[in-house]
């Protein structure tokens, strides 16, 4: 009892958790512009009301990232679409309460599944349910279905200008910052070989190594390519080759690499931004005596040749390998998927709540499901659990503060600067803490909502405001609780095996005989789904409630090995002199795969087989191996 007080505690104390983070002042400004705007134009023009539906269409400026231009113009451009879909559909499905709450889940449903299957970092499916709610809330007149979703239009399309402003100063500002980061973990890595702190660092760099590579997938066009990115994109492979050199040379040995390695790749990192790349010089290196660390050399030389030459003198296809959006979609959209039953979840429980807000005639009702979504949007059970204690304490905070601004009945500029002040809090507080964005989100709409209507009571008001919130938090853990809680922990043995054998499927079609000449595209894409799922399904099984912590730590390691090999299989495509493998040495790789997914699957401990070795893919075997010996971890503590 004491230990599960001592948890509970602990889960409480974490909600109030303040992270340290810089502030984002940038892009907090840039929201309160945006949200203020549209009102102040609606003020200008005499119609106040107009002014707060389109700044309905200023939560796009929400889903601003630091992403590469080129996706983040298609990302914003579909939010403000969805934003006006959901504005007008609302507007539409107000006299249908029932017909309305189906719809908020479907929604819901069908944002959070898109977001979570092309992994798009932001608020997810909250500001699409916020808008149809809002709409579901204003004067009931079909009619204006088509007016209200111009003017949010209109307010995500300023929200879309502003997104964009900063490809006009630098188009491959998150690119040029993705590799960069690349580069300075690379330095950190090379400076790490023979340290206790090699394993760390391989992981790091392994991760921003993805993360490059994702974001310079999401930036390119197919019908224009800049100098600089072709630059960006030929750095990216060196570090990778250099990566890969290290791993099938130098990680068993316990020499460190000579320091100057290290800080030559760091200056390198420096110089990838155009403005400082003239500045780059060549390091001097005395001659070694080690024919490994030779080869190393010349391959930082030819990347300070990459960052240094006109790109005419440097300048050669590199083969970009993108899943389709319907590949993605597919991949996601199965029973098994952690993101469709994830994108279900939502959808149903978010239309319970609105069901019950309608049934017991609840006062503008739909507080109820958008505080249950709010809830809802935590990526975990733990994480959940504080959502609910920081939405329900940020909220009734909120309500307070926007019925006291409602009593004294603002006008005019009053209310813009109100609705610009809170939503640029909003985002400075986001980064710290949810329950104190929720207090200045909780605001924030109450202003934009209720303006134009009279508060006949502050009691009455506030309390309504506050017992809505309260019910849909409630509905939001409850459903979260009954539907599904220990789902990620009894899928994970399932995503492992599914995992391992999609690399062995990539393994077969690169190295084997009777795939000489294929691409293993296919295999690929769908290795990084399922890598993808299953470290969703892991990072879920670690925040439910309740969990074998224990069995989920143990099994780290083999997550980890599962992750490096489908890296070092990918790599592997980019070799066209790739080795082909008899049909005797396959048959003894796709033994020793399904001998580790079967043991995966059935949580035991697989017996230990014999991995030929691939000739100049010598990490490839042992990385099998550490694979191998990281699941003898399964038969000693189940995970489900």
């Amino acid at each position: 009892m004491q230990k599960k007080n001592g948890m509970f505690s602990t889960t409480v104390m974490q909600a109030f958790a303040i992270k340290k983070s810089p502030l984002p002042w940038e892009k907090a400004i840039s929201a309160g512009v945006c949200a203020g705007l549209p009102v102040l134009v609606g003020l200008l023009l005499g119609n106040l009301p107009y002014g707060l539906i389109a700044g309905i269409g200023s939560f796009t400026y929400l889903y601003t990232f630091n992403v590469p231009y080129a996706h983040r113009a298609k990302k914003l451009f579909f939010c403000l679409l969805g934003m006006s879909f959901s504005v007008g559909l609302g507007t539409l499905l107000a006299p249908l309460p029932f017909a309305a709450a189906i719809a908020v889940g479907l929604i819901g449903m069908i944002a959070v599944f898109i977001f979570g299957a092309f992994k798009i970092p932001g608020p997810s499916a909250i500001f699409f349910v916020l808008g149809f709610l809002m709409s579901t809330g204003m004067p009931i007149d079909p009619s204006l279905a088509p007016l209200r979703a111009g003017l949010v239009f209109l307010g995500g399309a300023l929200a879309w200008l502003l997104g964009m402003m900063g490809w006009f100063f630098n188009p491959h500002g998150p690119e040029t910052i993705a590799v960069q980061k690349a580069y300075t973990l690379l330095a950190g890595f090379l400076d790490a070989v023979g340290t206790k702190q090699f394993h760390e660092a391989r992981q790091k760099l392994m991760s921003a190594l993805k993360t490059a590579d994702d974001a310079l997938l999401a930036g390119h066009l197919s019908w224009r390519s800049s100098d600089h990115y072709k630059r960006l994109l030929l750095l990216h492979e060196q570090a990778n080759t250099i990566f890969l050199e290290v791993l099938e040379h130098g990680e068993e040995s316990s020499d460190r690499l000579p320091p100057e390695i290290g800080a030559a790749v760091r200056l390198i990192a420096t110089s990838i931004d155009p403005k400082k790349c003239r500045h780059a010089s060549k390091a001097r290196w005395p001659k070694p005596a080690d024919k490994g660390i030779e080869r190393l050399i010349s391959l930082v030389d030819h990347a300070h040749d990459l960052v240094k030459e006109p790109i005419s003198r440097i300048d050669r296809a590199i083969p970009l390998s993108k899943p389709s959006p319907w590949t993605t979609v597919m991949g996601a959209f199965d029973k098994n998927s952690i993101v469709f039953f994830t994108a279900v979840k939502y959808g149903v429980v978010l239309s319970v709540a609105a069901f019950i807000a309608n049934s017991f005639h609840f006062h503008h009702s739909y507080w109820v499901p958008l505080s249950c979504a709010a809830v809802m949007s935590g990526s975990t059970i733990v994480a959940t659990f504080h959502r609910a204690i920081q939405r329900s304490i940020g909220t009734i905070i909120g309500v307070i503060i926007a019925t006291l601004i409602l009593w004294v009945k603002p006008e005019g500029i009053v209310i813009v600067i109100a609705i610009l002040l809170f939503t640029a809090l909003t985002e400075l507080a986001i980064v710290f803490n949810y329950g104190i964005a929720a207090l200045f989100i909780t605001s924030n709409s109450l202003l934009m909502a209720e303006s134009t209507s009279p508060l006949h009571s502050f009691g009455y008001f506030a309390t309504a405001r506050i017992i809505d919130v309260v019910t849909g938090v409630t509905i939001g853990l409850i459903g979260t609780l009954l539907v599904g809680s220990r789902q990620a922990s009894n899928w994970l043995p399932h995503f492992m095996a599914k995992t391992i054998r999609s690399e062995q499927h990539l393994l077969f079609a690169l190295f084997s005989e009777r795939e000489a000449g294929h691409h293993g595209s296919m295999e690929r894409s769908k290795l990084q789904t399922n890598v993808t799922n299953l470290k969703i399904v892991y990072t879920t099984a670690l925040g439910e409630i309740p969990s074998n912590k224990h069995a989920l730590e143990r099994l780290w390691p083999a997550m980890f090995s599962i992750e490096q090999l489908a890296y070092l299989l990918e790599s592997s495509m980019k070799y066209p002199n790739r080795p082909m493998l008899s049909d005797e040495i396959m048959s003894q790789f796709l033994l020793v795969f399904e001998t580790m997914a079967k043991a995966a699957e059935q949580e035991r401990a697989p017996a230990k087989k014999h991995i030929p070795e691939i000739a100049g893919f010598s990490k490839i075997t042992k990385e099998l191996e550490d694979l191998q010996e990281a699941l003898q971890a399964i038969g000693k503590v189940r995970i489900s």
